[in-house]
């Protein structure tokens, strides 16, 4: 009796040791039902900013192991109708950052309570503490890891994109913001209230460019978080109690173009 009692523990534990295996890799797989931003529509344009070192950080950010846009299927095809309505007016979307894994969240959490960078501060957080930044634009968790929320502008297409200068997300812009892509008031990511989706002091062709955005984003079931101009979540979402951390890897080859 004795012998098959351990036999039947030790069957038990080996179960349960694939089990924990198997979720292992399954929280660092990508779901099936995640997509390549670039297999569905190769057209938007992708900047992804948390790939490299020009973001708020100043280097690239733990999770980020290729420069691809990475969304719930459902968000990209919306995405894809979105940028099929911007086509015949010679515009397209430019994405900068879309699914995020939870471990660049907490690298974000990590790096707010570092020392203030004199530089950074100037470029990205220009009137406010870093204390201030939570937790408003700075949280413990994000809606990003959530796979249906993305952060997007405008662009011409065919525009020249040029090298970023490091100037202050809130200077003064013409037609274009200093990336090439239509002017919105504020750079992507910048931590100030000029930021908000409707604030006072923007230029009448600012307001009319947010409004662009904002109408052809809501047009295909986006809703906008109304601190940052650029952020948007594809309603209903499919995951809204799940964060995800699988980390992005770089696209499969022989993906669909």
């Amino acid at each position: 009796m004795i012998g098959r009692r351990s036999a039947v523990l030790a069957s038990l534990a080996a179960c349960l040791a694939l089990a924990f295996m198997a979720a292992a890799q399954g929280a660092d797989s990508m779901p099936e039902d995640f997509v390549y931003l670039r297999d569905v529509d190769p057209s938007i344009q992708q900047d992804m900013r948390y790939a490299g070192p020009h973001n708020f950080t100043g280097a690239p950010v733990p999770g980020y192991g290729a420069p691809e846009c990475v969304l719930v299927r459902q968000a990209a095809e919306a995405l894809k109708k979105v940028q099929a309505a911007l086509k015949p007016k010679k515009l397209s979307l430019r994405v900068y950052d879309c699914y995020r894994p939870t471990q660049a969240v907490d690298s974000f959490v990590a790096w707010a309570k570092e020392p203030t960078d004199p530089a950074a501060k100037a470029a990205w957080y220009p009137r406010l503490d870093k204390a201030a930044l939570f937790p408003d634009y700075i949280a413990t968790r994000s809606g990003h890891s959530r796979g249906a929320t993305l952060d997007v502008t405008v662009t011409p297409i065919g525009a020249a994109d040029p090298p970023p200068e490091g100037k202050s997300c809130i200077a003064p812009q013409d037609a274009h913001a200093p990336d090439g892509s239509l002017a919105m008031g504020t750079t992507f990511d910048c931590f100030d209230t000029k930021a908000n989706t409707d604030t006072p002091g923007l230029t009448p062709i600012e307001i009319e460019n947010r409004a662009l955005l904002s109408a052809a984003m809501q047009a295909q079931g986006f809703a906008n978080y109304p601190f940052e101009w650029w952020h948007y979540t594809h309603q209903p979402e499919p995951y809204p109690d799940t964060y995800f951390d699988f980390p992005i890897r770089p696209r499969p080859s022989g993906g669909s173009e």
